[in-house]
């Protein structure tokens, strides 16, 4: 069966030792900062696409230890789903896309900009564990600078 329309992604929250959070910064559109992440492909399950998103974008193999949040963005009709992840190698992160332009970690008090509201409400939802309860709306983006 076969449901059209639909969009699904995923993304994925990776803390350091010190407890800051894994971004990449696009190299397109807005040029913001993002959590590791992107769109299911077909026959993969949304923790699938949260670690090869991961993978593709910063060369990280990662493991998913939880279900940080659901979220469901109605001006696009797509679905959210992000997992706090554990880095399973000592690599160092690096932009492995041309769609990334940097990967680095940032203190969850110091996030960079510009940034999404979303993006800002995923890693505090995921950092704080207020994610995961319920299905959560987004509305309509804002944009941080």
């Amino acid at each position: 069966m076969h449901w059209p329309g639909r969009r699904f992604g995923a993304a994925a929250v990776v803390r350091d030792a010190a407890g800051s959070v894994l971004l990449v910064r696009h190299s397109y559109g807005r040029l913001n900062w993002e959590l590791p992440g992107g769109a299911s492909e077909p026959g993969e399950t949304m923790e699938e696409t949260a670690l090869r998103e991961l993978q593709e974008e910063t060369a990280l193999i990662g493991r998913v230890e939880s279900l940080a949040g659901l979220y469901y963005k109605r001006e696009d009709d797509s679905h959210h789903a992000v997992f706090r992840c554990r880095i399973e190698t000592s690599a160092e992160p690096a932009p492995a896309s041309d769609e990334i332009s940097a990967v680095s970690f940032w203190p969850v008090e110091e996030l960079p900009r510009p940034m999404s509201d979303f993006t800002l409400r995923r890693i505090h939802d995921a950092v704080t564990g207020r994610g995961a309860q319920r299905l959560v709306e987004v509305p309509p983006l804002s944009w941080l600078s």
